[in-house]
């Protein structure tokens, strides 16, 4: 059948099983969207309030359905507006595909009004990105764009069309998607060497990343783990893949990881990394990282292996496909006095916070309590994002959508709209502090256009809270630009974009609230007032090893003796 640019752009889009995609429509891009008008009742789109938004909507759809997903942009301004979520999602390895059009072939290269190279803006932060220009291309090239974002390690792919090409007829022959395969390049040699490994060691620990959520290997990572007898951490974008509520895990590693995670990781003998890529926030110092411990690392990118930390052996492959082979293998293990020495450090060093006052650790936990642990969560970045991944019990991979590797403040509010689109049937909040709810407030509006039932949690302590914490520790309290004291009224703020709203001052307060809000079913904004000095703690300084880690009580006890 003969088809424009355009339609054949929507086609691609039903081709992949794509129901929803977030965007915000301009002149080069308009072609696009009269054809998606003329198929609104198969393709759900939803108008963000910025460009931004859409990127990490389209974000937080993937990370909460491990399904692609799909931003849109015109030329210029909205094409570079997508930036930061595109490299929010090449950062965590999120496969989106983001579709932008430029000006017409002729005017390519000449300054045109709203023109701008995106594939060469994004070439860095992409896994793989296309200019079309030729319409004989266009449906291949969306196909492989949907083909490279899923498979292997994901990640963004950038298609930028030029306006012409959507307007240009073409015959167009409907195709199946093709299923990622999922693939493993490790040699039999080198399966033997990671088994004696383990069959070997008499103190493991297991250390769980992001990419044992993107595998879905949840319930292979935990029949690993009873079969080791062993221990378990994660990282920032590894919860849930091991049950936060089991008695072999110690909580997160690295900068704000547990006491009982670091010091444990600092004495076991051998260090498996299942899908983690040692990030410096989680190694600290890299020299002096696990340096009693022999490492086995599965990553399904040979890039990553002895990236960060030299290992001992690797086996490269989808980890998924690895742990169900090794589990095949390997015969029940008994490390009954390590694991002693683990539930030691567990009841030495838990997790603890200033109990009288309303803080995020308690509202946290309640949400948790009240959610059953049942939740969507996801945040900005800073202190909330910490607490958020201490003291909220995850038992079940893709309930925490975070910003990791960028750190990307304002990822949170759009992130959380693009997950309760992939999945109705969760309660999905956002928790973000005052001042990265700032940077995407607008997308509230977003919320209440479509009444997408989300939960906005503001943690407003009136402060920059994670740069004032290191501000407070090592800049000698010279508060540099980060007091938020200011007239602003979120609760005012939340209305006037069509919002519930509910301040919260005290801990009675935060149950009701939590509670309502759900119950609403209708966009809430919970703007909860803690103090501005509340910090996170355990605490590893940068380039220190993480056998260092201190907390309030150390740092009383180090100002005492100095």
């Amino acid at each position: 059948m003969i088809l424009t640019g355009a339609e054949i752009v929507v086609e691609c889009l039903k081709e992949q099983g794509v129901d929803t995609v977030f965007g915000y429509p301009g002149g080069t891009i308009l072609n696009v969207y009269d054809a998606l008008y003329q198929h609104s009742d198969e393709i759900n789109h939803i108008l963000t309030s910025h460009e931004q938004g859409a990127a990490h909507a389209a974000d937080g759809y993937a990370r909460a359905t491990g399904k692609v997903g799909v931003c849109l942009a015109t030329s210029g301004p909205g094409a570079t507006n997508l930036v930061t979520g595109i490299a929010t999602a090449y950062m965590d390895s999120v496969p989106i595909v983001a579709i932008t059009c430029n000006v017409v072939l002729p005017s390519l290269g000449k300054d045109s009004f709203q023109e701008v190279d995106i594939a060469g803006i994004t070439m860095p932060i992409t896994k793989h990105n296309y200019i079309v220009k030729d319409i004989s291309i266009l449906a291949d090239t969306l196909r492989n764009a949907f083909a490279i974002a899923g498979s292997g390690r994901p990640g963004p792919v950038l298609v930028d069309i030029t306006k012409d090409v959507t307007s240009n007829t073409c015959e167009f022959t409907p195709m199946k998607p093709v299923k990622a395969e999922r693939t493993s390049r490790y040699t039999e040699e080198e399966l033997q060497a990671a088994l004696e490994l383990l069959r070997s060691s008499k103190k493991p620990f297991v250390y769980v990343g992001g990419g044992a959520v993107i595998s879905g290997a949840y319930k292979e990572v935990r029949e690993f783990a009873r079969k080791m007898d062993t221990p378990v951490c994660d990282t920032l974008m590894g919860k849930g893949v091991y049950d936060g509520h089991d008695d072999a895990y110690t909580g997160m590693i690295g900068m704000h990881g547990t006491k009982a995670s670091n010091f444990g990781v600092s004495e076991c003998d051998l260090l498996i990394a299942l899908g983690a890529r040692f990030s410096d926030r989680v190694v600290g110092n890299p020299k002096k990282f696990a340096e009693n411990a022999k490492v086995l690392q599965i990553d399904i990118d040979a890039a990553e292996i002895n990236k960060n930390i030299k290992t001992d052996v690797a086996l490269v492959g989808d980890l998924k496909l690895v742990l169900d082979k090794i589990n095949g293998l390997l015969a029940q293990q008994e490390h009954k006095e390590w694991m002693q020495r683990i539930r030691q450090l567990k009841e030495q060093y838990p997790l603890s916070y200033d109990e009288p006052q309303l803080s995020c650790p308690y509202i946290m936990e309640e949400i948790d309590r009240i959610t059953k642990g049942d939740a969507v969560i996801t945040t900005d970045v800073g202190q909330h994002q910490m607490w958020a991944a201490q003291f909220y019990k995850y038992s079940m991979p893709r309930t925490l959508l975070t910003s990791g590797g960028l750190g990307t403040m304002g990822y949170g509010l759009g992130a959380c709209i693009g997950a309760k689109m992939g999945r109705p049937d969760k309660v999905c909040i956002n928790i973000a502090g005052d001042g990265c709810f700032r940077m995407n407030m607008n997308e509230l509006a977003t919320a209440s256009r479509y009444n997408i039932p989300i939960i906005q949690v503001v943690i407003n302590n009136h402060v920059l809270g994670m740069v004032r914490q290191w501000q407070t520790l090592f800049y000698g309290k010279r508060y540099s630009q980060t007091v938020l004291n200011d007239s602003v009224d979120f609760c005012k703020v939340a209305e006037g974009l069509g919002c519930e709203a509910i301040r919260v001052a005290s801990k009675e307060e935060v149950a009701p609230a939590i509670e309502k809000a759900i119950a609403l079913k209708k966009p809430v904004l919970l703007d909860c007032i803690i103090p501005e000095d509340d910090k996170v703690f355990p605490m590893v300084p940068a380039g220190a090893p993480i056998s260092e880690a201190f907390d309030a009580e150390d740092l009383a006890k180090a100002n005492k003796e100095a």
